[in-house]
């Protein structure tokens, strides 16, 4: 990983972070005050009570809901910019003015919800990347030429200098073991589903976690260039990134911003100069603005959006945006991590291989289990795990013994036995022997084996793999369907383990060996070439891919605080099939909204011409615009019942 192609991640204050949640917070507050002012005031009103009683209250709802977008608006329009927020608040001030102030605090607190949603989705985020850098420890014990230790800040780490890593802590920097060994746990960088071994020589990462071991390990990268540093500096980017993508519908607010103030202001003046009254052409322009106000518009679109979302959440989808379901929706490409995604994330011994005379299947897992039984080793829970899912009396075991990088040992019943690495044997270059050839063909299908001695002779291997998620196959085989194209998978993993289980579940184009920057790069080379790619993960290693796709699908059972902050969508019971069903309900969406924006644009259009054209009556234009929002609200909102989710799950299988 070359150094010069990192951005530095810039330093992060807590201030501009406090305010943002804080300008957060305000929104929200501010948008479900004005959305109980407005219920409160239309249950007034239908209750009959005195006329004033709900004005009085819709009024304060303009107040609540329309300070923050008035304002943004007076600030663009000093910058000589106008966009659609300050329009949507003097629409509101138009109805009210001519005694359609429900029609005004209506369209007020779908603007104001709107941005509260945005205002807080930022803060998190934000909070998300600051809380990853956590990962790494604030300092070091850094080991001198003598051989003393001081502890120092580890951002002040400099290249070259040697650090100690006690057992069980995090590493604090990037770099190369200079002594000891150890198995260190990278899952939170590389996504490896099991503890590397690291000995002399081996680069480590800052963030990942150290096993049993003791370490010594020389800095190569300053603390801001680190791999857990630049997955940071990666999800801001890409951040950056998708924010940039909405200048075009900027764009397009500020020309209908523009034009809309412009038609109403010449619908008022050009009568005027033909002679008409001033009480004729004002209500003929208050008349224009509310026909022509896009409320039906806004409804048309997010009703259907909404429902969809709603109903996703019912079955343990959670969506975070209606901008996330329609972009879900137009996915060509997906991609898959494997640790805890395609997989559980837990290891299972799923194989025992006799290769000595003399033992059962039984009597080697009782063995196996008694000597790593009081191994915290990942490898050492599968194999005691699998001995008491089988109802076996494991043994006492004597003098235990933890060698890192080789594994255990322990007198059992008299008899020594070893739990070791295939590399820590000697022998391994005979080919011929039975268990080189048990350890050849499990790690060619693609599990981790280790090998059980008595009396320093191989008798077993033992294989030992992360389960696939039983429904893995069913969910590939739905997505190739819906988008047309099969998936590829991306993972830390070696190439062999990650090719067996891609079989297994329908993948064929496997991605493996990838680091969190690699997983960006390949999810820009499909957008490179015109896919729109959905990335799904759960590690804080995936984050950066889950930012840089179009839409980022985190496992939300098992995945990392940072990926589910990430991500666009949470799969909340980590069930693989609803995420092509929630895409399948995505496109049934987006039908129902083009349908709602060919309803809305229908009925505006007839109400503008006849308002510019005849005489349109104030109660009438106010009927129909009305009529066209109930229509496209209630049309959008049979995406709620359970029946579209059922449809779309037999169109996502």
């Amino acid at each position: 990983m070359a150094s010069s192609t990192a951005a530095p991640l810039r330093p992060v204050s807590a201030v501009p972070a406090r305010r943002t949640r804080l300008f957060a917070l305000s929104e929200m507050r501010l948008a479900a005050a004005a959305s109980v002012l407005f219920v409160v005031g239309l249950s007034a009103q239908l209750a009959d009570a005195p006329s004033w009683v709900a004005t009085a209250l819709y009024l304060a709802c303009y107040v609540c809901g329309g300070w923050e977008p008035g304002l943004a608006g007076l600030r663009a329009l000093r910058d000589k910019t106008l966009d659609v927020d300050l329009l949507m608040v003097v629409a509101a001030l138009g109805a009210a003015a001519i005694g359609q102030v429900l029609d005004g605090a209506l369209l007020i607190v779908i603007f104001a919800t709107s941005g509260a949603v945005e205002a807080l989705a930022t803060a998190r985020t934000e909070d998300a990347v600051r809380g990853l850098l956590d990962l790494a420890p604030d300092t070091a014990t850094v080991l001198d030429a003598d051989g003393r230790e001081r502890t120092v800040e580890a951002v002040e780490l400099a290249i070259g200098e040697v650090i100690s890593i006690r057992p069980g802590e995090r590493i604090a920097a990037d770099g190369s073991v200079a002594g000891g060994s150890s198995e260190v746990d990278e899952a939170t960088v590389t996504g490896e589903s099991l503890p590397v071994d690291k000995s002399v020589g081996d680069q480590v990462f800052a963030g990942s976690l150290n096993g049993t071991g003791a370490l010594r390990v020389r800095v190569d990268r300053l603390a801001r260039d680190s791999v857990v540093a630049r997955i940071a500096s990666l999800v801001e980017q890409a951040g950056r990134t998708k924010a940039e993508t909405q200048l075009f519908v900027e764009r397009i607010e500020q020309r209908y911003s523009i034009g809309m103030v412009a038609a109403t202001l010449a619908v008022f003046i050009v009568p005027l100069l033909f002679g008409a009254t001033l009480q004729s052409s004002l209500l003929r322009a208050m008349t224009f603005m509310i026909v022509a106000s896009p409320c039906a518009v806004v409804l048309a679109t997010m009703p259907p959006l909404l429902a969809a979302i709603a109903n996703a959440g019912r079955h343990g989808v959670l969506v975070k945006s209606a901008v996330v379901l329609e972009q879900l929706g137009t996915t060509t490409r997906v991609a898959f991590d494997k640790t805890g995604t395609l997989t559980r994330g837990v290891p299972e011994l799923v194989e025992i291989r006799s290769v000595g005379p003399g033992f059962t299947e039984e009597q080697i897992l009782r063995l196996a289990a008694a000597a790593e039984f009081h191994s915290e080793h990942p490898l050492a829970t599968a194999i005691v795990r699998a001995a008491r899912g089988r109802n076996l009396l494991v043994p006492v075991a004597q003098e235990f013994s933890s060698r890192p990088g080789r594994g255990v040992s322990a007198r059992i019943e008299g008899s020594f036995i070893e739990i070791v690495s295939p590399a820590a044997l000697p022998g391994l270059a005979d080919r011929d022997a039975a268990w080189v050839v048990a350890v050849e063909e499990l790690q060619t299908l693609g599990r981790t084996a280790v090998v059980v001695c008595c009396e320093q002779t191989p008798i077993a291997v033992l294989g030992i793999s992360d389960q696939v998620r039983p429904e893995a196959a069913a969910a590939v085989a739905a997505m190739t369907e819906l988008t047309g194209a099969a998936p590829v998978l991306l993972t830390g993993d070696n190439l062999a383990i990650a090719t067996e289980l891609a079989s297994r579940v329908g993948i064929t184009e496997v991605r493996a060996g990838l680091l969190p920057h690699d997983k960006v790069t390949v999810v820009r080379d499909l957008q490179a070439d015109g896919q729109r790619v959905a990335m799904v993960g759960d590690g804080i290693n995936d984050a950066p891919a889950l930012a840089a796709a179009q839409t980022g699908i985190a496992m939300g059972g098992a995945g990392s605080d940072l990926a589910l902050q990430t991500a666009d969508v949470i799969v909340v019971r980590d069930d693989l099939t609803t995420i092509a069903t929630v895409m399948a309900l995505s496109r049934r969406a987006r039908r129902v909204v083009i349908a709602n924006l060919a309803i809305a644009a229908t009925f505006i259009s007839v109400l503008v011409l006849w308002d510019l054209i005849g005489h349109l009556p104030l109660p009438l234009g106010v009927a129909g615009h009305e009529g066209s929002t109930i229509i496209v609200g209630l049309n959008g909102l049979r995406l709620l019942r359970s029946s579209a989710w059922r449809q779309a799950c037999v169109h996502g299988s």
